[in-house]
């Protein structure tokens, strides 16, 4: 099964083919000066035309659909569904944390992805492994501080994502030996992460109706937060 994979849900753009469990090609800038929507349609064609594919040949769609920026989410999302829709082919969304997680496989620690969301806040998970990544704790929008709480609780925990590097001298602080950090290079969103994901997710019977993948914010935005303080100074 060939599989084509973007992620889009932070800084990163990552695009990825994959076919079953053997990834064929793999892209992943880190650039601000270029847009989402700049990249990422170069960045599939460049991919597909390096694995000698043609988007006819994928098999199954996959983008990261959050959490993360609002607008990343919204230009992955859409362009799978194009994409899947142009095809007639199924697309399935996978968890920017869940995708991290995947970053880490064979890890004997408590997995916690963390993603920076400004204003030190995060979305955050946990994740074991054993033999697969399951999730422990649901994905969450929280402060670091309840991020550190929370991980307290648990036994030695490995922390990635680029929320982990942003605030790894926080957590140090508060958690000790029992923080641990991922190396440099898993700290980065990866479209191969999302397409392994989405391959074991389809092949248990996801839904890979193009129609029912949408961006998953798991807060409002900063727009509705204003409107809503804004409303709420009214009553």
């Amino acid at each position: 099964m060939k599989i084509l994979a973007i992620d889009t849900s932070t800084d990163v753009a990552s695009a990825a083919v994959t076919d079953g469990r053997k990834l064929l090609g793999e892209y992943t800038v880190n650039n601000k000066k270029k847009t989402h929507s700049q990249k990422i349609m170069p960045m599939i064609d460049a991919v597909l035309k390096d694995a000698s594919l043609d988007i006819g040949d994928i098999d199954l769609f996959a983008a990261v659909n959050g959490p993360g920026s609002f607008t990343g989410l919204r230009i992955g999302v859409a362009t799978i569904k194009a994409l899947a829709h142009a095809c007639q082919k199924p697309a399935i969304g996978i968890s920017s944390l869940e995708s991290l997680a995947y970053n880490l496989p064979f890890c004997e620690s408590i997995i916690v992805p963390v993603i920076d969301a400004g204003k030190n806040r995060v979305y955050a998970a946990s994740y074991i492994y054993d033999g697969g990544i399951r999730e422990l704790g649901e994905p969450e929008a929280m402060t670091i501080e309840e991020c550190a709480e929370s991980c307290g609780e648990l036994l030695e925990t490995v922390f990635v994502g680029d929320g982990a590097i942003v605030h790894a001298g926080y957590l140090k602080d508060r958690l000790g030996d029992k923080a641990l950090f991922a190396p440099a290079n898993a700290n980065c969103q990866r479209a191969a992460s999302a397409a392994f994901c989405a391959f074991e997710k389809f092949q248990s019977g996801a839904s890979g109706d193009y129609r029912e993948l949408n961006p998953v914010y798991l807060k409002k935005s900063q727009a509705e937060q204003e409107l809503d303080k804004k409303q709420e100074e009214r009553k």
